[in-house]
């Protein structure tokens, strides 16, 4: 009951699950067309180290915080939640290969000179979801609720990467399973190191609040702290800023960070807690909420179609066709899952 109370007061303010997820795929969508449309002159300048930004922080890092905070309140099975993280891995490897079609298909036939098993094997978000999944389902059965232990986890899966040794052999099991976990891999986007450690913030918050670490959610205490955390990020944004348009950095990145990116996602949460209250029924809002409902069909679909695209024209858009793009390719998108969900093709 304690639990399912909590689950309730978070969701109703600060969590606003759907909205928030929707709003971090859509701010995906555009920094993929950023980093894979924009010719080098849009994407040095200002405009593009802002796209890379508000795919940064506002997008991966909610979207895993988010899925960690409902495993908390997840009664499955051990080999249920296994079962589920494997699958996000084999949905991961077949996005790879699907999105990525177009390309893979050129350097077969030899008329491009890259390694294809770096892009059918990428680190995207997907495969850090299912060791996601998994690694904390197996991590419950020995913290349970002890406090500690997950604090001390968040700490290490967000600093533990910068002390690995990096593995330069030539081993190829060894060169495309540990970019999943660690090291510095041009071709890991989302390896565990660190990038888990949402997963775990997310995942030990209603532990927090259960063992009162946390004041109860009222209105004033709400306010105080995006008070708190507004002040904060403004006298840092210039760090927080800069490591998220370095994306080798971003991917990458150490401790310090991802304690930056905590205090952003206290603002970014209630902040849009704060919109939501006041849009909740303006066709925005709503529209958001749809896409985050279906935030893994979205997320592939765009992919599938970005992805193929991409081979033809990289790196070559303007800023006016990339708003196009942009467009263009939400209104797909939208239509695309709307016509999946309201067929069922997928449950």
């Amino acid at each position: 009951m304690k639990t399912q109370q909590i689950q309730n007061e978070t969701s109703q303010r600060i969590g606003l699950p759907d909205v928030i997820k929707g709003v971090a795929v859509i701010l995906m969508v555009q920094v993929h067309l950023m980093e894979l449309f924009a010719n080098e002159l849009i994407y040095g300048s200002m405009v593009g180290k802002i796209s890379l930004f508000l795919g940064g922080p506002p997008a991966a890092p909610v979207f895993m915080a988010v899925m960690g905070y409902f495993l908390a309140f997840s009664n499955k099975h051990l080999s249920v939640s296994l079962w589920r993280g494997t699958k996000l891995i084999l949905l991961g490897v077949i996005l790879n290969v699907s999105m990525n079609a177009n390309l893979l298909i050129k350097s077969f036939q030899g008329n491009l000179d890259i390694n294809p098993w770096q892009y059918i094997f990428g680190v995207d978000i997907l495969f850090l979801a299912g060791f996601s999944i998994i690694l904390i389902s197996l991590l419950t059965l020995v913290f349970k609720e002890k406090l500690l232990f997950w604090l001390i986890a968040i700490l290490v899966f967000g600093g533990l990467n910068r002390f690995l040794p990096e593995y330069s052999g030539e081993n190829q099991i060894f060169k495309y399973t540990l970019p999943y976990f660690s090291g510095f891999y041009p071709w890991s986007y989302f390896p565990v190191l660190p990038w888990m450690t949402y997963v775990l913030a997310g995942f030990t918050l209603p532990l927090l609040m259960k063992k009162k670490f946390i004041p109860p959610i009222t209105s004033k205490f709400i306010n105080y702290t995006f008070v708190i955390s507004f002040f904060l990020l403004i006298f840092t944004f210039s760090f927080g800023f800069r490591i998220s348009y370095i994306l080798e950095v971003y991917y990458h990145h150490n401790l310090l960070f991802v304690l930056w990116t905590f205090a952003f996602l206290v603002f970014w949460l209630i902040l849009f807690d704060y919109l939501d209250q006041l849009f909740k029924n303006s066709n925005v809002f709503v529209y958001l909420r749809w896409v985050g409902k279906n935030v893994t069909v979205f997320y592939v679909v765009q992919w599938l179609i970005i992805g193929n695209i991409a081979t033809e024209i990289y790196r070559t858009q303007p800023f006016l066709q990339l708003i196009l793009w942009f467009v263009a390719i939400m209104l797909a998108t939208s239509a695309i899952v709307w016509g999946i969900k309201r067929f069922r093709l997928v449950t």
